[in-house]
């Protein structure tokens, strides 16, 4: 492999290049792969490199391995709810890239929204398709009491937690002494809160290894024959479409392949917009559990982080961008899981045939259908599958 040195340096546009120095000129195939590529392009596919490292001010057990350890338990733990037969994995089974492969979720009832995949959530800006939740911990909080999901209540929580021998354990290592009566003020509740910041401890480690996209990101980087082989050329081709003249970088860009922000799709619908994020913005706000709140370990991040948020009527209909990695594993799929398919979603984006009728009082069309042919569409399809990593490590499994 060559050996290279990596510069980063501030061009007149404001924009990051990257240049490489390398110790001797680039071999042909790295030449060959340069040459498929615009500039534009190039630079794109450079900037999906490297997964940042997770953080959050608002949980001081984000990095626990203690936390860790007690929110592996309560993942797979079935007593958190109401009938003491669901768990957080009977949604989100790491046997299914942490889905459940249902188009919509089932709890104790079914509900409305298809279960996202957990791999990398603990990079995401927003939780919950509507962004409803700012944090893992406030988010892990939610399905426990929702009664069409879990059916807990903080109180049965917080008991089990406290008088099951192994779990109070665990909860004595993480977080130290624990109440002396759950019938004192917020006792209940603060027990709470711990289980979700030990969920998010838990749920932090869910992230993607390299995939053979990311193997072949690190050859232009390198120049080294075998990562630049890692694509087939059906997959290169898809690669240069997608960060190309095909505009799917527009929402699904850097390394998560998300924008993280919240857009309306054009999916078929019958009458008005849901409210989606607008009403998304608004139950953050209010949540007594967001960054911001009492339970926050940095209020004052927690309150810069939702100090500019906007909430406008034009966020009706308008979804989170979910991030690409093992899209090909996570079926169906859009926050509906309308589509069965990755063939599906990418003929829906190609034709927009199914896009429903707006209204003079909806927000502006900004989607065009992409037009593409079918070798394009197999391209793009080949391009997904190669974002695809190992299977959860075994530290992730139940113990």
């Amino acid at each position: 492999m060559r050996i290279v040195a990596s510069l980063t340096v501030l061009v007149a546009a404001g924009s990051l290049a990257s240049f490489s120095l390398w110790s001797r000129s680039p071999g042909p195939e790295w030449q060959a792969v340069r040459a498929q590529f615009s500039e534009q392009e190039w630079t794109r596919l450079l900037r999906t490199a490297d997964l940042p490292a997770p953080s959050d001010p608002t949980n001081k057990v984000f990095h626990d391995d203690a936390a860790f350890r007690l929110g592996r338990a309560l993942f797979y733990e079935k007593r958190l709810s109401g009938n003491s037969e669901l768990s957080c994995a009977s949604c989100h089974d790491p046997a299914r890239d942490w889905t459940d492969g249902k188009a919509l979720a089932v709890g104790l009832e079914q509900v409305d929204k298809h279960t996202p995949s957990l791999w990398n959530s603990a990079l995401n800006r927003w939780q919950f398709w509507d962004g409803r939740a700012d944090s893992l911990w406030s988010q892990a909080l939610q399905p426990i009491e929702h009664p069409k999901e879990m059916g807990g209540n903080r109180e049965e929580v917080a008991k089990l937690v406290l008088t099951d021998p192994d779990l109070r354990a665990l909860y004595l290592e993480a977080f130290g002494p624990a109440p002396q009566e759950l019938s004192e003020p917020l006792a209940a509740e603060r027990v709470f809160v711990q289980v979700g910041k030990a969920l998010a401890a838990f749920e932090a480690r869910i992230l993607t290894a390299a995939t053979p996209f990311d193997q072949f990101v690190s050859g232009l980087q390198t120049g080294d024959p075998e990562d630049l082989a890692a694509l087939d050329p059906l997959a290169m081709q898809g690669a240069k479409l997608f960060f190309g003249e095909g505009r799917c970088h527009l929402c699904h860009h850097g390394p998560l392949l998300s924008d993280m922000e919240f857009h309306d799709v054009e999916l078929p619908r019958e009458g008005a917009p849901e409210p989606a994020r607008h009403e998304g913005v608004g139950r953050l706000l209010t949540d007594p559990f967001n960054g911001r709140g009492q339970h926050s370990d940095d209020i004052e991040a927690g309150r810069e982080r939702l100090a500019y948020l906007n909430r406008t009527p034009h966020q009706r209909g308008e979804w989170k961008t979910p991030g690409l990695r093992n899209v090909a594993r996570t079926a169906p799929y859009m926050h509906n899981g309308i589509y069965a398919s990755l063939d599906e979603v990418l003929e829906h984006y190609s034709t927009l045939a199914d896009a429903p009728t707006r209204s003079h009082t909806d927000a502006k069309r900004v989607l065009e259908p992409g037009q593409f042919d079918e070798s394009q569409l197999q391209a793009l399809k080949a391009f997904l599958q190669s974002l695809s990593s190992p299977p959860p490590p075994s530290e992730l499994l139940p113990k």
